[in-house]
């Protein structure tokens, strides 16, 4: 039935939940999709940019039959143990391979390819992985230059596998391993039950104290099967996923959920759409392999707006689908008027894999809305008293999530405490509220993360590589706005007394020693003090404040419109807001402000136009 109201919701809760999701594990859905769909294409993999049509394509049928070699290949590599792997890959069929054949063998811990080897060696270390297996050596993404380094620091590995040719080093070709095993489903008594871990994300950061979000089967399932349902999945549709397989959001929200409908995942090139030469493409290539829906960060969004294509036939779309970092109501608007195709918004997190609430693809757009819990989810909001209430919504607060797919947890239990709690409730630190017809909106944070292109980086991460130079007293890393990736990392440093710090001295001190590149800061700035509360921590929500105005004023300057209007930051329930102050006349500022809002309309920022008094 199609979902538009939470009305609808409720009568798929009144059903049995084995309506919702019939399967316990990883193995019997794939299983079940590839007996039902044997022959439908489930995996294509665009693998250049001058996509000819001849992509290679796997049917549902061969899919499974890859998955089942693969989970055998990793059952045979650690004899008897449960086999944990380790990915460095990035989103090519064998990682779609790699990531659910240790599912059904084991557990699956897929890292971020881009962070230094220290940082993976971490993660490695702490998910107890015994396999690894990476990109082997290729001209267009150096992964296999950290695999020595990292398997040094990891005693633990018991084998490590090349995908894309012969493993250098000792490594096991991929291709030539799973060769040799059988197409046939493991021991049905092998397989991963319900609530056995299937899965370790990583979130957060990652230095020596590494965040892994662990999933169940159950968590896995229940949140595919509920974007599927929001999103009208059928058969017919064909996803374009350029979504790496370390972010929750490909593998689950827009990955699993197809395969388990016997749609198709399409593969953007091994860069997905960091290949330039894949993004002026993006419509022709749309139009060849006939996608239905589309992927993607709002950053993402902005780019696409950029690409002038009036060629391409893009009736074939019926959606897209975004999430990962705030979406900017105005960017939703620009997108759906020059290409006519209905963005949805969604609100997920790693610890309850990828997704909370989701627009229904059969509901008209909320702006500023995060759609509408998944069934059997219960979304509740913690208030905070000192924030209002708008008319029409719950109390402004903390949001928390109960459900299927909220996972049992960090692998460090310590880590707990503040985000699971006994009674199965999940703290997201996303400040919001829920109107009354149930949708979930959110209007800040209060978690400290930076979210980069639906990157987290933890600013602590940053901070305490600044705090290792010997003439620094203080550091606080925080998101400053951009159209681009929605953040990126800002640092405010103040030295010890009777020191001069240099911002490039700085630069050049951490660059070698930040984990990931996405976590290098954009801009760092020098202050002879930053701001403390009342007990001396320091008050980052005015660092941010700053840091909004700072990039405000350098877009008024760029646009001529810094004569126009003043910028400064106001106080509102949830945080702050913008509010620019036209200095013109009557007649010219109608012009001033239709060019303002265009500047701000890449921006996640609420802002208010006021004149000149």
């Amino acid at each position: 039935m199609p979902i538009r109201t939470l009305d609808d919701i409720r009568e798929v809760e009144s059903r049995p939940y084995a309506d919702f999701m019939p399967h316990t594990s990883i193995a019997q859905a794939l299983g079940a999709a590839a007996s039902r769909h044997a022959q439908r294409t489930a995996l294509t993999f665009v693998e250049s940019a001058l996509d000819a049509g001849v992509s290679p394509s796997w049917t549902y049928a061969a899919f499974a039959q890859d998955v089942n070699r693969t989970a055998r290949l990793f059952q045979r590599l650690t004899s008897g143990e449960v086999p944990r792997v380790a990915m460095l890959l990035p989103a090519i069929p064998e990682a779609y391979f790699a990531l659910w054949g240790a599912e059904v063998a084991g557990v699956a811990c897929p890292i971020n390819y881009l962070m230094q080897a220290d940082a993976i060696a971490e993660l490695i270390l702490a998910s107890g992985a015994n396999i690894l297996i990476a990109l082997g050596p290729h001209p267009d993404l150096d992964i296999w230059a950290k695999v020595e380094p990292v398997r040094r620091r990891c005693p633990g590995l018991r084998a490590v596998v090349a995908v894309g040719g012969s493993g250098p080093d000792g490594a096991m070709d991929f291709a030539a391993e799973v060769a040799t095993c059988a197409p046939d489903p493991i021991d049905p008594r092998r397989y991963r039950g319900a609530d056995d871990i299937a899965a370790l994300f990583h979130t957060g950061g990652t230095t020596g104290a590494p965040k892994l979000a662990q999933h169940t089967n159950r968590n896995q399932l229940h949140a595919s099967r509920g974007a599927a349902l929001m999103y009208a999945m059928s058969e017919e549709d064909v996803m374009l996923n350029g979504f790496p397989l370390f972010h929750v959001a490909g593998s689950f929200v827009f990955g699993l959920s197809t395969l388990l409908t016997g749609g198709e995942v399409v593969l953007p090139t091994m860069l997905g759409m960091r290949n330039a030469a894949f993004v002026a493409r993006y419509w022709s290539l749309v139009e060849r392999h006939q996608v239905t829906l589309l992927a993607a960060v709002p950053t993402v969004i902005a780019t696409l707006l950029s690409i002038a294509d009036l060629a391409s036939d893009r009736r074939s779309v019926r959606a897209l689908l975004t999430g990962g970092s705030p979406l900017p109501s105005e960017l939703a608007a620009q997108f759906e008027e020059r290409y006519r195709i209905p963005v949805r918004n969604i609100l997920g997190m790693t610890e309850c894999a990828g997704v909370i609430s989701i627009e229904p693809f059969d509901a008209p757009r909320t702006p500023g809305s995060c759609g509408l819990p998944l069934p059997f989810t219960a979304v509740e909001v913690v208030p905070d008293p000192g924030m209002l209430a708008c008319e029409g919504t719950s109390p402004t607060g903390v949001l928390r999530v109960r459900g299927p797919h909220v996972g049992p947890g960090y692998t460090d239990a310590s880590r707990n405490p503040g985000t699971f709690d006994a009674d199965g409730w999940l703290t997201t630190g996303d400040l919001g509220h829920v109107d009354l017809e149930g949708r979930v909106f959110v209007t800040g944070r209060s978690k400290d993360v930076i979210i980069r292109s639906s990157h987290n980086i933890d600013p602590g991460v940053i901070e305490a590589v600044f705090l290792r130079h010997p003439d620094v007293e203080l550091a606080a890393a925080v998101g400053q706005p951009d159209e681009y990736a929605g953040e990126v990392p800002v640092v405010y440093v103040s030295g010890r007394p009777g020191v001069s710090l240099d911002a490039a001295t700085l630069r050049a001190f951490v660059e070698p020693l930040i984990p990931e590149r996405p976590a290098m800061p954009k801009r760092i700035e020098i202050l002879s003090a930053l701001p403390t509360t009342a007990i001396g921590k320091v008050f980052k929500p005015a660092l941010r404040e700053r840091a909004t105005l700072h990039v405000l004023q350098d877009r008024l300057q760029t646009a001529g419109l810094l004569d126009a209007f003043t910028v400064e930051t106001e106080a509102t329930p949830s945080g702050f807001a913008v509010r620019f102050t036209n200095l013109l006349g009557a007649s010219p500022s109608v012009s001033a402000d239709q060019r303002l809002q265009a500047v701000m309309a890449p921006f996640a920022l609420a802002y208010r136009i006021v004149p000149l008094t």
